[in-house]
């Protein structure tokens, strides 16, 4: 599948801006399952100083700078990817079972176990408990494969918390999550990788973009997709496999990288510090997913 994204963030202050320093993850990755083939991101008013690099984890970061002052910032990335089917059996019942899983993860000195060894400590959006384990410890027994455990946590999590854009935040904790059972898809992303690292599992927040198809013999409207959430769960033998726990799938084709990390924290779309600006900047974000 081939997609042309572009992803737009607006602010509008109000009181002039002096100076800002910017840092943006919106340039997907190239990965085992898709190639983005270029990718660009134009900001106004123009930039003083910009530049590229890659971060810990591999991801695209672009970090510029504006030294004029200004009222108003508009970034827009755009990109050409092409996506392709995970590498993964279709029947999540073969594989490492559990136990194997969590003896591999402790013994095994292969290097994409120890690489995945940091993925099962908890992080700065993501604290183990006894709460999240005794979610979802009933599902991972022994001899059960991991891969059919996670999918069945996974349709737990969609069956049990309703998807409710006004409920949360981005600094919501999952444990008011876990109370009142709703969030979007950065909570479900959250509370799953929370439940796999408290089992002793690797898993890691994954974001990026999802293709939302119209209803048949409407026509798709422009800017209704938006940023979205999911994970990747390390199995021994079997590397990293990606869930959606908000649509209760497999990631596929139409789930399109843009970074991944620990948490939300490490793939943030757009941060950085500002000169002036006054209080509660207004902000809009459009996202288009089209098919080429």
């Amino acid at each position: 599948m081939k997609y042309r994204i572009s992803h737009i963030t607006a602010y509008k202050y109000a009181s002039r801006v002096s100076h800002c320093y910017n840092l943006a993850q919106m340039m997907p990755r190239t990965t085992l399952r898709q190639t983005c083939f270029n990718s660009k991101v134009e900001v106004s008013p123009k930039v003083s100083r910009e530049s590229r690099r890659e971060d810990f984890f591999g991801n695209n970061v672009f970090q510029f700078e504006i030294q004029n002052p200004h009222r108003e910032l508009v970034i827009t990335a755009t990109s050409q990817v092409e996506t392709r089917p995970q590498i993964v059996d279709t029947n999540l019942d073969l594989g490492s079972t559990c136990a194997e899983a969590l003896l591999k993860m402790r013994q095994s000195k292969s290097e994409d176990v120890l690489l995945a060894r940091e993925f099962q400590l908890d992080s700065a959006m993501i604290a183990s408990s006894n709460e999240l384990r005794d979610f979802a410890q009933d599902l991972f027994t022994p001899d059960r494969s991991l891969l059919s455990a996670v999918s069945a946590l996974t349709e737990r999590i969609f069956t049990d918390f309703t998807y409710s854009p006004l409920s949360t935040t981005i600094a919501t904790p999952i444990a008011d999550v876990m109370k009142n059972r709703k969030g979007v898809c950065q909570d479900f992303a959250h509370l799953q990788i929370g439940c796999l690292r408290a089992m002793g599992y690797a898993a890691k927040y994954v974001s990026g973009y999802l293709e939302t198809l119209p209803p048949p013999g409407e026509e798709k409207m422009v800017g209704v997709d938006a940023t979205h959430a999911w994970l990747s769960v390390f199995s021994p033998g079997e590397g990293w496999v990606e869930f959606d726990p908000t649509n209760n799938c497999l990631a596929g084709e139409q789930h399109i990288i843009t970074s991944w990390g620990r948490d939300f924290n490490d793939v943030t779309p757009l941060k950085g510090v500002i000169f002036g600006g006054g209080r509660n900047p207004g902000m809009t974000v459009s996202v288009d997913v089209s098919r080429v």
